[in-house]
């Protein structure tokens, strides 16, 4: 995969409401009901993640699930990161 530009991230980042670029990987956080509905929307990501072969650095406190994205093999943001995003927007969404 090939390291996108910071100007490529931050017009990528215009698809995508409520993420950041911040110290070389996009991040955002989401804040749900509770711990059970957390943790529920986390193991469909981590299924999507497995599909896709693409891993974030996440964590959990409670009712919020903090995800940061980039690609170690590149070195930075890569377009995997943004299509994985988009994927866990799509779970977030359809909740």
């Amino acid at each position: 995969m090939i390291k996108l530009s910071e100007t490529e991230i931050q017009q990528k980042l215009q698809e995508l409401k409520g993420w950041e670029y911040i110290d070389g990987a996009i991040e955002t956080t989401f804040e749900f009901k509770n711990f059970k509905e957390t943790f529920s929307i986390m193991t469909r990501i981590a299924f999507e993640c497995e599909a896709q072969n693409h891993h974030p650095d996440w964590s959990n406190v409670y009712n919020t699930l903090n995800i940061r994205l980039n690609t170690h093999d590149a070195n930075g943001v890569t377009q995997k990161d943004f299509q994985l995003a988009q994927s866990i927007e799509g779970i977030i969404d359809s909740e």
